[in-house]
């Protein structure tokens, strides 16, 4: 019978690769990848694991530093009942009939009154995705898209957490579809892709035009995985715990 050496099993496990659970979402946790006024609506990517039956909400009611006025609409959306993959594109369309769907989970509109207006405007709208402790109360805001300017006037980014660039996307005014057209692939790790995705100058922008039946580009985000230095030297340490064990027991 084999003996068990504690060494050698802390050897391989360090050698093993690390696995990551999926977590709560936080600022900047996802991003808008496209928008479309003509379809009234957009795709998202997430660049975290979510986690089963996670809640986000979606508002184009603008933000005005404390609170959301009233007027247009919210919607919020239920991630379904398993882990969503980072690098996921999550399609949301149809935000302004009965019939509004998400590619994955579950896409409703919340009823909240003075709040009426559910379609999108190519014209200064800002839309924001954020989790919260209801519909017009965030907590987090995840990401914000802008056929505007950012100005309060058109819904700001004051106390959102979020910058132009930095997981807020500014189009062009005017723009009925605008879609993310830079790299989904060949970053070593997802958060590598919020500057690129947050760069206008990655973006396809059709401006005004008639776009409803286009849809958006929804291939997934991938990663080329690159051992951290730690892994190395866990590995490194783990091949010679391996090899200390084998000459003890040779000599033995």
């Amino acid at each position: 019978m084999l003996k068990k050496h504690p060494l050698l099993a802390l050897a391989l496990a360090a050698t093993l690769p690390v696995a990551f659970s999926a977590h709560a979402l936080g600022t900047g946790d996802m991003a808008f990848t496209a928008f479309n006024a003509d379809e009234d609506g957009w795709a998202m990517v997430t660049f975290v694991d979510i986690v089963a039956n996670t809640k986000v909400y979606f508002t184009d009611n603008e933000w005005g530093g404390a609170s959301f006025n009233t007027g247009e609409s919210y919607h919020q959306w239920i991630s379904g009942p398993a882990t969503i993959s980072a690098g996921t594109v999550i399609r949301f369309k149809n935000i302004d009939v009965a019939s509004m769907s998400a590619s994955v989970g579950t896409l409703t509109q919340v009823s909240v009154s003075g709040s009426t207006n559910l379609g999108l405007s190519q014209s200064a709208d800002t839309v924001y995705a954020f989790v919260g402790t209801s519909a017009t109360t965030p907590t987090a805001f995840l990401s914000a898209i802008s056929s505007g300017a950012f100005s309060a006037a058109e819904g700001g980014l004051t106390n959102t957490g979020l910058s132009v660039g930095n997981g807020a996307i500014q189009l062009k005014n005017g723009s009925d579809f605008a879609e993310y057209s830079g790299l989904r692939a060949g970053q070593a790790q997802f958060n590598a892709y919020k500057s690129l995705v947050g760069n206008s100058a990655n973006w396809t922008d059709k401006g005004d035009g008639s776009y409803a039946a286009l849809a958006p580009n929804t291939t997934a985000f991938t990663v080329t995985a690159v051992p951290e230095p730690e892994s190395y030297a866990l590995m490194l340490a783990g091949l010679g715990a391996i090899g200390f064990i084998a000459r003890r027991r040779k000599q033995s």
